[in-house]
Protein backbone atom coordinates (compact mmCIF):
# COMPACT_ATOMS: atom_id res chain seq x y z
CA UNK A 1 0.00 0.00 0.00
CA UNK A 2 1.36 3.57 -0.77
CA UNK A 3 2.39 5.87 2.03
CA UNK A 4 -0.10 7.95 3.74
CA UNK A 5 0.83 11.19 5.65
CA UNK A 6 -1.18 12.85 8.06
CA UNK A 7 -1.07 16.13 10.52
CA UNK A 8 -1.89 14.19 14.11
CA UNK A 9 -3.03 16.85 16.37
CA UNK A 10 -1.32 15.06 19.59
CA UNK A 11 1.93 15.96 18.05
CA UNK A 12 1.68 19.08 15.85
CA UNK A 13 3.66 17.08 13.12
CA UNK A 14 2.68 15.34 9.76
CA UNK A 15 3.31 11.87 10.37
CA UNK A 16 3.59 8.78 8.19
CA UNK A 17 0.01 6.23 8.84
CA UNK A 18 1.15 2.93 10.37
CA UNK A 19 -1.88 0.68 10.85
CA UNK A 20 -2.13 -1.08 14.43
CA UNK A 21 -3.00 -4.26 12.24
CA UNK A 22 -1.27 -4.22 8.95
CA UNK A 23 -4.25 -3.63 6.23
CA UNK A 24 -6.50 -2.93 8.75
CA UNK A 25 -7.79 0.72 10.26
CA UNK A 26 -10.27 1.47 13.12
CA UNK A 27 -12.19 4.95 13.29
CA UNK A 28 -14.16 6.82 15.54
CA UNK A 29 -15.74 10.04 14.92
CA UNK A 30 -17.76 11.87 17.39
CA UNK A 31 -21.49 12.51 16.05
CA UNK A 32 -24.09 14.87 16.65
CA UNK A 33 -26.39 15.37 19.36
CA UNK A 34 -29.74 14.72 18.13
CA UNK A 35 -31.56 17.52 19.01
CA UNK A 36 -32.05 19.53 16.00
CA UNK A 37 -31.84 19.08 12.45
CA UNK A 38 -28.14 19.01 11.41
CA UNK A 39 -26.36 22.44 10.73
CA UNK A 40 -23.49 22.82 8.19
CA UNK A 41 -21.12 22.43 10.71
CA UNK A 42 -22.59 18.53 11.22
CA UNK A 43 -21.67 18.22 7.48
CA UNK A 44 -18.11 18.82 7.15
CA UNK A 45 -17.25 16.35 9.67
CA UNK A 46 -19.23 13.84 7.98
CA UNK A 47 -18.13 14.32 4.25
CA UNK A 48 -14.39 14.89 5.42
CA UNK A 49 -14.39 11.40 7.01
CA UNK A 50 -16.61 9.75 4.56
CA UNK A 51 -13.63 10.75 1.55
CA UNK A 52 -10.87 9.47 4.23
CA UNK A 53 -12.76 6.10 4.80
CA UNK A 54 -13.60 5.89 1.05
CA UNK A 55 -9.92 6.57 -0.16
CA UNK A 56 -8.71 3.75 3.01
CA UNK A 57 -10.64 1.53 1.24
CA UNK A 58 -9.34 2.46 -2.43
CA UNK A 59 -5.52 1.40 -1.58
CA UNK A 60 -6.80 -1.47 -0.08
CA UNK A 61 -7.46 -1.14 3.58
CA UNK A 62 -10.45 -3.04 5.48
CA UNK A 63 -11.67 0.16 7.58
CA UNK A 64 -13.94 -0.25 10.81
CA UNK A 65 -15.79 3.11 11.19
CA UNK A 66 -18.01 4.21 14.28
CA UNK A 67 -19.75 7.16 14.57
CA UNK A 68 -22.11 7.76 18.13
CA UNK A 69 -24.80 9.60 18.34
CA UNK A 70 -25.75 11.27 22.00
CA UNK A 71 -28.81 10.42 22.69
CA UNK A 72 -29.10 11.44 26.30
CA UNK A 73 -28.47 15.20 26.77
CA UNK A 74 -29.46 18.66 28.36
CA UNK A 75 -30.90 19.59 24.94
CA UNK A 76 -32.71 16.96 23.91
CA UNK A 77 -34.47 16.42 27.31
CA UNK A 78 -34.94 20.42 27.67
CA UNK A 79 -36.54 19.83 24.04
CA UNK A 80 -38.71 17.34 25.04
CA UNK A 81 -39.80 19.11 28.14
CA UNK A 82 -40.98 21.69 26.15
CA UNK A 83 -42.56 19.84 23.41
CA UNK A 84 -44.55 17.86 26.27
CA UNK A 85 -42.69 14.51 24.50
CA UNK A 86 -39.72 12.19 25.69
CA UNK A 87 -36.13 12.50 25.00
CA UNK A 88 -36.48 9.24 22.85
CA UNK A 89 -38.91 10.91 20.58
CA UNK A 90 -36.78 13.61 20.24
CA UNK A 91 -33.49 11.76 19.34
CA UNK A 92 -35.39 9.17 17.15
CA UNK A 93 -36.89 12.56 15.14
CA UNK A 94 -33.57 14.19 14.53
CA UNK A 95 -31.42 10.86 14.12
CA UNK A 96 -33.84 9.92 11.02
CA UNK A 97 -33.65 13.61 9.84
CA UNK A 98 -29.27 12.93 9.98
CA UNK A 99 -29.77 10.39 7.37
CA UNK A 100 -32.04 12.00 5.48
CA UNK A 101 -29.23 15.10 4.50
CA UNK A 102 -26.18 12.49 4.50
CA UNK A 103 -28.21 10.69 2.04
CA UNK A 104 -28.96 13.56 -0.06
CA UNK A 105 -24.96 14.42 0.71
CA UNK A 106 -23.82 10.75 -0.64
CA UNK A 107 -22.30 10.39 3.05
CA UNK A 108 -22.06 6.81 3.15
CA UNK A 109 -23.40 4.98 6.60
CA UNK A 110 -20.67 3.67 9.03
CA UNK A 111 -20.12 0.25 9.92
CA UNK A 112 -22.05 1.34 13.70
CA UNK A 113 -24.27 4.29 14.83
CA UNK A 114 -24.02 3.66 18.65
CA UNK A 115 -26.60 5.18 21.37
CA UNK A 116 -25.45 6.31 24.59
CA UNK A 117 -28.82 5.15 25.78
CA UNK A 118 -27.67 1.21 24.51
CA UNK A 119 -24.56 1.21 26.20
CA UNK A 120 -25.02 2.04 29.75
CA UNK A 121 -23.29 -0.96 31.16
CA UNK A 122 -20.26 0.26 29.35
CA UNK A 123 -20.57 3.46 30.40
CA UNK A 124 -21.52 3.01 34.37
CA UNK A 125 -18.41 -0.71 33.87
CA UNK A 126 -15.56 2.41 33.07
CA UNK A 127 -16.55 4.39 36.11
CA UNK A 128 -16.11 1.96 38.28
CA UNK A 129 -12.79 1.32 36.77
CA UNK A 130 -11.89 4.41 36.69
CA UNK A 131 -12.74 4.89 40.51
CA UNK A 132 -10.72 1.36 41.24
CA UNK A 133 -7.89 2.58 39.56
CA UNK A 134 -8.09 5.92 41.31
CA UNK A 135 -8.98 8.56 38.95
CA UNK A 136 -12.30 9.21 40.12
CA UNK A 137 -14.59 9.85 43.41
CA UNK A 138 -17.94 9.78 44.26
CA UNK A 139 -19.65 13.22 45.73
CA UNK A 140 -22.87 12.33 47.12
CA UNK A 141 -24.75 10.69 43.17
CA UNK A 142 -21.99 12.16 41.36
CA UNK A 143 -19.01 10.47 40.23
CA UNK A 144 -16.38 13.04 39.29
CA UNK A 145 -12.72 12.62 37.43
CA UNK A 146 -9.90 13.98 39.15
CA UNK A 147 -7.40 15.44 36.45
CA UNK A 148 -4.60 16.23 38.71
CA UNK A 149 -4.14 12.01 39.38
CA UNK A 150 -3.44 12.01 35.11
CA UNK A 151 0.18 13.33 34.57
CA UNK A 152 -0.38 13.76 30.70
CA UNK A 153 -3.20 15.76 31.08
CA UNK A 154 -3.55 18.49 28.45
CA UNK A 155 -1.24 16.65 26.12
CA UNK A 156 -3.48 16.88 23.09
CA UNK A 157 -4.94 20.30 23.42
CA UNK A 158 -1.43 21.68 24.99
CA UNK A 159 -2.67 24.34 27.28
CA UNK A 160 -1.87 24.12 31.03
CA UNK A 161 -4.32 23.39 33.07
CA UNK A 162 -5.19 27.01 35.06
CA UNK A 163 -5.45 27.79 31.03
CA UNK A 164 -8.23 25.23 30.69
CA UNK A 165 -10.47 26.00 33.00
CA UNK A 166 -11.27 29.58 31.43
CA UNK A 167 -14.68 29.38 28.47
CA UNK A 168 -14.59 25.29 29.66
CA UNK A 169 -17.98 23.94 29.86
CA UNK A 170 -16.67 22.83 33.97
CA UNK A 171 -19.47 21.64 36.15
CA UNK A 172 -20.36 23.77 38.93
CA UNK A 173 -19.69 22.05 42.20
CA UNK A 174 -17.79 24.22 45.26
CA UNK A 175 -17.28 20.30 46.93
CA UNK A 176 -14.87 18.67 43.81
CA UNK A 177 -11.09 18.73 44.75
CA UNK A 178 -10.13 20.83 41.44
CA UNK A 179 -12.23 23.32 39.18
CA UNK A 180 -11.66 21.35 35.98
CA UNK A 181 -12.92 17.68 37.64
CA UNK A 182 -15.63 17.04 35.35
CA UNK A 183 -18.55 14.59 35.53
CA UNK A 184 -18.46 10.96 34.52
CA UNK A 185 -21.84 10.63 35.93
CA UNK A 186 -24.83 13.17 37.44
CA UNK A 187 -27.28 11.75 39.95
CA UNK A 188 -30.37 12.03 37.85
CA UNK A 189 -32.94 15.73 38.55
CA UNK A 190 -36.49 15.64 38.80
CA UNK A 191 -38.00 14.95 35.61
CA UNK A 192 -35.02 13.70 33.65
CA UNK A 193 -34.50 10.26 32.57
CA UNK A 194 -32.03 8.48 34.36
CA UNK A 195 -30.96 4.73 34.66
CA UNK A 196 -30.02 2.16 37.95
CA UNK A 197 -26.15 2.81 38.75
CA UNK A 198 -24.06 1.97 41.80
CA UNK A 199 -24.13 5.82 43.13
CA UNK A 200 -27.99 5.87 42.23
CA UNK A 201 -30.19 7.04 39.83
CA UNK A 202 -28.75 9.03 36.86
CA UNK A 203 -27.12 9.26 33.51
CA UNK A 204 -23.56 9.84 31.59
CA UNK A 205 -21.47 12.71 31.68
CA UNK A 206 -20.51 14.30 28.35
CA UNK A 207 -16.99 12.63 27.46
CA UNK A 208 -17.32 8.51 29.05
CA UNK A 209 -19.83 8.07 26.53
CA UNK A 210 -17.20 8.15 23.52
CA UNK A 211 -14.55 6.73 25.75
CA UNK A 212 -16.96 3.58 26.80
CA UNK A 213 -18.64 3.02 22.89
CA UNK A 214 -14.83 3.20 21.02
CA UNK A 215 -13.82 0.79 23.32
CA UNK A 216 -16.52 -1.51 22.95
CA UNK A 217 -16.94 -1.69 19.33
CA UNK A 218 -12.70 -0.57 18.24
CA UNK A 219 -10.84 -2.04 21.12
CA UNK A 220 -8.30 -0.07 23.99
CA UNK A 221 -6.31 1.51 20.79
CA UNK A 222 -7.84 2.73 17.79
CA UNK A 223 -5.80 4.19 14.37
CA UNK A 224 -8.05 7.49 13.70
CA UNK A 225 -10.48 9.69 16.37
CA UNK A 226 -11.76 12.65 14.22
CA UNK A 227 -14.04 15.38 14.64
CA UNK A 228 -14.45 19.18 15.11
CA UNK A 229 -11.18 21.66 16.62
CA UNK A 230 -13.93 22.74 18.97
CA UNK A 231 -14.18 19.38 20.32
CA UNK A 232 -10.43 19.21 20.94
CA UNK A 233 -10.79 20.59 24.63
CA UNK A 234 -12.24 19.95 26.78
CA UNK A 235 -14.20 16.95 24.81
CA UNK A 236 -11.24 14.91 23.40
CA UNK A 237 -9.01 15.59 25.72
CA UNK A 238 -11.20 13.96 28.54
CA UNK A 239 -11.50 11.25 26.72
CA UNK A 240 -7.97 10.71 26.50
CA UNK A 241 -7.59 10.97 30.36
CA UNK A 242 -10.70 8.70 30.95
CA UNK A 243 -9.69 5.77 27.95
CA UNK A 244 -6.28 5.92 29.34
CA UNK A 245 -6.72 6.20 33.02
CA UNK A 246 -9.18 3.06 32.50
CA UNK A 247 -7.13 0.53 30.41
CA UNK A 248 -3.57 1.78 30.93
CA UNK A 249 -3.28 1.41 26.90
CA UNK A 250 -2.29 4.31 24.62
CA UNK A 251 -5.97 5.38 23.66
CA UNK A 252 -5.66 7.16 19.81
CA UNK A 253 -2.85 7.02 17.34
CA UNK A 254 -3.47 9.48 14.60
CA UNK A 255 -6.12 12.32 16.27
CA UNK A 256 -8.09 13.84 12.98
CA UNK A 257 -9.65 17.61 13.31
CA UNK A 258 -11.57 19.32 11.17
CA UNK A 259 -11.93 23.61 10.67
CA UNK A 260 -14.96 25.53 11.57
CA UNK A 261 -17.54 26.91 9.15
CA UNK A 262 -17.43 31.00 9.26
CA UNK A 263 -20.38 32.30 7.14
CA UNK A 264 -19.82 35.48 5.25
CA UNK A 265 -15.77 35.71 7.22
CA UNK A 266 -17.89 35.45 10.60
CA UNK A 267 -17.84 32.56 13.00
CA UNK A 268 -20.99 30.55 12.56
CA UNK A 269 -23.20 30.46 15.71
CA UNK A 270 -27.02 30.84 17.06
CA UNK A 271 -26.74 33.95 18.53
CA UNK A 272 -25.35 36.02 15.49
CA UNK A 273 -28.20 34.27 13.48
CA UNK A 274 -25.93 32.77 10.56
CA UNK A 275 -26.81 29.33 11.62
CA UNK A 276 -27.85 27.20 8.44
CA UNK A 277 -29.62 23.98 8.53
CA UNK A 278 -28.30 21.44 5.84
CA UNK A 279 -31.96 20.93 4.82
CA UNK A 280 -32.59 24.53 4.32
CA UNK A 281 -29.28 24.66 1.96
CA UNK A 282 -30.89 21.66 0.20
CA UNK A 283 -33.97 23.19 -0.99
CA UNK A 284 -31.91 26.49 -2.69
CA UNK A 285 -28.70 23.93 -4.24
CA UNK A 286 -27.86 20.93 -4.82
CA UNK A 287 -26.35 17.52 -2.48
CA UNK A 288 -23.39 17.38 -4.61
CA UNK A 289 -22.93 20.69 -4.91
CA UNK A 290 -22.97 20.99 -1.05
CA UNK A 291 -20.63 17.99 -1.20
CA UNK A 292 -18.05 19.58 -3.44
CA UNK A 293 -17.90 22.75 -1.68
CA UNK A 294 -17.45 21.49 1.50
CA UNK A 295 -14.37 19.35 -0.08
CA UNK A 296 -13.34 22.62 -2.03
CA UNK A 297 -10.98 23.56 0.94
CA UNK A 298 -8.20 21.13 3.09
CA UNK A 299 -10.22 19.98 5.94
CA UNK A 300 -8.13 21.22 8.50
CA UNK A 301 -8.67 25.15 7.05
CA UNK A 302 -11.84 27.73 7.96
CA UNK A 303 -14.13 27.25 5.01
CA UNK A 304 -16.49 30.51 4.13
CA UNK A 305 -20.17 29.51 3.55
CA UNK A 306 -21.83 32.18 1.16
CA UNK A 307 -24.18 31.64 -1.40
CA UNK A 308 -21.68 33.03 -4.14
CA UNK A 309 -19.58 30.14 -2.84
CA UNK A 310 -22.26 27.72 -3.55
CA UNK A 311 -23.46 29.34 -6.83
CA UNK A 312 -19.63 28.47 -7.78
CA UNK A 313 -20.12 24.80 -6.44
CA UNK A 314 -23.38 24.19 -8.46
CA UNK A 315 -21.12 25.67 -11.72
CA UNK A 316 -18.67 23.39 -11.03
CA UNK A 317 -20.79 20.51 -10.09
CA UNK A 318 -22.20 21.16 -13.50
CA UNK A 319 -19.22 21.50 -16.06
CA UNK A 320 -17.88 18.00 -14.26
CA UNK A 321 -21.11 16.53 -15.01
CA UNK A 322 -21.02 17.69 -18.68
CA UNK A 323 -17.41 16.14 -19.22
CA UNK A 324 -18.79 12.84 -17.18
Amino acid sequence: MEEIKVYNTLTKEKEVFKPITPGEVKIYVCGVTPYNHPHIGNARPAVTWDIIRRYLEYIGYKVKFVQNFTDVDDKIINKANAEGTDWKTISDRYIDAYFKVMDALHVRRTDVYPRVSDHMDDIIHMVEELIKNGHAYVLGGDVYYDISTFKDYGKLSGRKVEDMLAGARIEVNDEKRNPGDFALWKAAKPGEPFWESPWGKGRPGWHIECSAMSTHYLGNTIDFHGGGSDLIFPHHENEIAQSEGCTGCHFVNYWLHNGFITINSEKMSKSLNNFFLVKDVLEKYSGDALRFFLLSTHYRSPLDFSDDRLEEAEKNMDKLKDVI
